[in-house]
């Protein structure tokens, strides 16, 4: 089992903050489960006895007979009354209870209790948790591995045929265990259906799944391109579709909430705004682009892109498309009152494509990246040029 560190880092100062529920999102499969096991073996070793530790799964038939905010309560009032002082209470898969809200907010009240859930997506980033929480919660999300974990995991001594592998196959964890791509397409495949299903499909009751894979696929074939609806509204026309603007942004927020694609706004470099339309859309895991986009070869520079903005949000930046008077930035990348600018290009092959990557830098004081898939250093007038490979490794 791989140690997820870096995220680990994220959570550990929030381990004793009673007056704040600790909410772990993410796709489906990206490990949320396995990592609050990792936080409750870390309590573990610091200290906390066993009696200290309320674990409830409720995937796990042991706990099937816990259905509503009333069993919830009576089961958790149960264990701590055998014992006494503070308690780390892990709730994964909080959403099959129902009104769960109430009892994780009472408990909190108490102030005796550390509270960590994971469940449904698009339920835990909904507005009803806000509403019954209070804003008494802290948000860390889980990615699939980053391609410096799957080298840890894997322990690949080339590191290129290792990057090869992860730009096609991606990193949810589970597809580590197939060696055989069919069978990793197969398991991609129930990733993929489970939450477009029920993350999805449930959540918003949507009746026209065609509809919502048009807009998937879409949304799939378009990574690293600006998004118009006119454009989206084009593309179903010519599949005899006629949606409506509201209809088809809907559909689009579900898709979004259940994490299955990152949302990302354009940002006015010189005005300091963030723009509401036209945003770029990336999915969460390239495993999912391969499996419903398999031109891989003509897709890399999209890839490279796509890659760059999930490593920029498993560490922890904010991140938006730059736009100055006559030039794109692919990021702005912002932690820490720090801001980065970020260029992705997969092949310099030519002296007019680097010329035409730098000049979007023109004006811009801050720290300047170009990141390429070649080891040649271009790196010239205050732009720092590193290779893929090794920006991926270097944190």
């Amino acid at each position: 089992m791989l140690i997820r560190k870096d995220f680990l880092k994220k959570v550990r100062p929030f381990y004793d903050v009673f007056d704040l529920i600790k909410v772990i999102i993410g796709n489906r499969r990206a490990g949320k489960s396995i990592f609050l096991t990792q936080i409750a073996d870390e309590l573990r070793k610091s200290g906390v006895k066993e009696n200290q530790i309320i674990f409830m799964n409720f995937e796990q038939f042991e706990f099937s007979h816990i259905k509503t905010a009333e069993d919830l309560h009576k089961y958790i009032s149960k264990q701590i009354k055998r014992s006494k002082g503070k308690f780390y209470i892990f709730l994964d898969e909080i959403q099959n209870i129902d009104r769960f809200e109430l009892v994780v907010n009472s408990f909190r009240a108490k102030g005796n209790s550390s509270i960590f859930i994971t469940g449904s997506n698009a339920h835990l980033v909904s507005g009803e948790l806000a509403t019954h929480l209070s804003g008494r919660y802290v948000k860390f999300l889980i990615t699939p591995f980053t391609f410096k974990e799957s080298l840890a995991l894997t322990k690949k001594s080339d590191k290129k045929a290792a990057f090869e592998d992860y730009v096609k196959w991606g990193g949810l964890p589970g597809r580590f265990v197939f060696a055989d791509e069919n069978e990793m397409q197969i398991y991609l495949q129930d990733v993929f259906d489970s939450t477009v299903l029920r993350d999805i499909v449930q959540r918003a009751k949507i009746r026209d799944l065609n509809l919502l894979d048009s807009i998937i696929q879409f949304l799939l074939d378009n990574i690293g391109n600006i998004f118009s609806a006119n454009a989206v509204s084009k593309y179903l026309k010519s599949q005899s579709r006629n949606v409506s603007a509201e209809t088809l942004y809907n559909h689009i927020d579900f898709i979004v909430r259940s994490q299955l694609f990152s949302k990302v706004n354009r940002y006015d470099i010189k005005g300091k705004n963030v723009f509401a339309t036209l945003e770029k859309y990336y999915v969460a895991d390239m495993g999912l682009l391969q499996l419903k986009r398999s031109y891989f070869n003509e897709s890399m520079a999209a890839r490279l892109e796509n890659i760059v903005a999930n490593e920029l949000i498993a560490r922890g930046f904010q991140i938006n498309v730059g736009v100055a008077a006559n030039a794109e930035i692919d990021f702005v990348a912002r932690k820490n009152n720090k801001v980065e600018y970020i260029q992705v290009c997969h092949a310099i092959d030519s002296d007019k494509t680097l010329q035409r990557e730098l000049s979007a830098f023109k004006g811009i004081p801050e720290k300047k990246l170009l990141i390429t898939n070649s080891t040649y250093d271009y790196s010239q007038n205050g732009v720092e040029c590193v290779n893929a490979i090794e920006w991926l490794l270097g944190w």
